[in-house]
């Protein structure tokens, strides 16, 4: 399967890292093509411009900003993204990349704004590995922005038909080895598993 890894963490050593590589590693291993998207390491620009917004609906002359992002998501059959959580939602590179790629004549049609129709039916998978720094319940309670973004509104991008998964590791703040090496395993396991 080709898979779109879009990852979104500033810190090279950071936990979030590790996990990225591992689901590189893991999809890799599984025979997968992966393409690796590092919004850091890219220098994302994650900013939606006043000519951007002012050209959202001009389909398709609205991709050409982002062009080689787009191109890269209609090249995927699967989606896997690896981001912390903060402030319970998306991290704010991440956020930019929803607004600015998934736009109208890419991830979804417009041209009938009272049936607006999915576009991303292309995906057959889609996948989240994500860290939190507090419990479940307090994620639960806050709504849980980033794992119904990811379960809910990508899915509905695909028209109902991608197979969806979430991987949570809450409670970052009071992690041990054990509980990040446990995560991490069963990251693992869940890439070399992903079809």
């Amino acid at each position: 399967m080709r898979i779109l890894v879009i990852y979104c963490h500033p810190v090279e050593s950071s936990y979030n890292a590790a996990l990225h590589q591992q689901v590189l590693s893991s999809l890799r291993q599984a025979g997968h093509e992966v393409d690796d998207c590092d919004l850091y390491a890219e220098g994302f620009n994650p900013v939606l411009s006043r000519e951007e917004r002012l050209g959202y609906h001009e389909v398709p002359s609205n991709r050409v900003p982002v062009q080689g992002y787009v191109d890269r998501l209609l090249w995927a059959e699967g989606l896997v993204f690896c981001f912390p959580t903060w402030c319970f939602g998306l991290p704010a590179m991440l956020k930019g990349f929803f607004d600015r790629v998934l736009m109208p004549g890419v991830a979804f049609d417009i041209s009938d704004p009272q049936h607006v129709k999915p576009a991303l039916t292309h995906l057959r998978r889609i996948s989240a590995v994500v860290t939190y720094g507090r419990p479940r319940w307090t994620a639960w309670f806050m709504g849980d922005p980033p794992r119904k973004v990811i379960t809910r509104y990508l899915r509905l991008l695909t028209g109902g038909s991608a197979r969806v998964s979430y991987h949570a590791h809450y409670h970052m703040n009071v992690a041990t080895p054990h509980s990040l090496k446990a995560f991490q395993a069963r990251v693992a396991r869940a890439m070399e598993r992903f079809a």
